[in-house]
């Protein structure tokens, strides 16, 4: 007992000692990296330059004048890219000495070739007004809804979904409800309700009671 005491005062003693230098190692390991990030031919600023700590989900990008400022740590490699310039990465100096590193970033623009496209006008008017009206127009949001939600849609969507294990569950509850609920006498006979004749004839109109092959 008296051992485990005494181990108990030397952890007491040197936890603190050891965090502090936990906390300073940390603490000189953290940069403030800033700076402009400008164009290489006429040195202008350049905004929403994208800044990312590579490795991490940490960034932030340039304001209207190009200028920046992150925190980062010592050996942290940043990569700056644009959708208009090529990308270019910076790697802080893990013996640096200080908390802050200054860097001026010149980014070349990045041309995009595009393909040629060569437009030409239909021969004749009767020829231009044939193909507009034979011309296939994809269906926009509102008409591929309308139909998902047509009544045939969701009639096949019904038959042909299997119901899942909450559904078979409610089902055979009530089924256990009804047989409770008419233990000991006759349960009543739908023959003569003209709800379930109406909704017998709907479903014959409809042909649900075709042989499917």
């Amino acid at each position: 007992m008296k051992k485990i005491v005494q181990y108990l005062v030397l952890l007491l003693f040197f936890i603190p000692a050891i965090s502090k230098a936990q906390f300073e190692n940390l603490r000189d390991s953290v940069v403030q990296l800033y700076g402009v990030v400008m164009t290489a031919d006429s040195l202008v600023g350049i905004p929403a330059v994208s800044i990312v700590v590579k490795g991490q989900n940490r960034g932030t990008i340039t304001n209207n004048q190009g200028v920046f400022s992150i925190v980062v740590l010592k050996g942290d490699v940043v990569e700056f890219t644009h959708v208009s310039y090529k990308p270019k990465v910076v790697a802080i100096p893990k013996n640096l000495e200080g908390n802050q590193y200054s860097v001026v970033q010149l980014m070349i623009a990045d041309t995009v070739y595009l393909p040629a496209t060569i437009i030409r006008p239909r021969p004749t008017a009767a020829q231009f007004a044939r193909d507009f009206a034979n011309t296939k127009v994809d269906d926009d949001d509102y008409e591929i809804a309308r139909k998902n939600t047509s009544v045939a849609k969701r009639r096949a969507l019904i038959q042909s979904t299997p119901a899942d294990g909450r559904e078979a569950s409610n089902i055979q509850l009530r089924n256990v409800a009804t047989k409770a609920y008419y233990s000991g006498q006759t349960p009543p006979q739908n023959i003569f309700n003209p709800a379930a004749w109406m909704e017998f004839i709907e479903a014959w109109k409809r042909g649900d009671f075709k042989k499917k092959n």
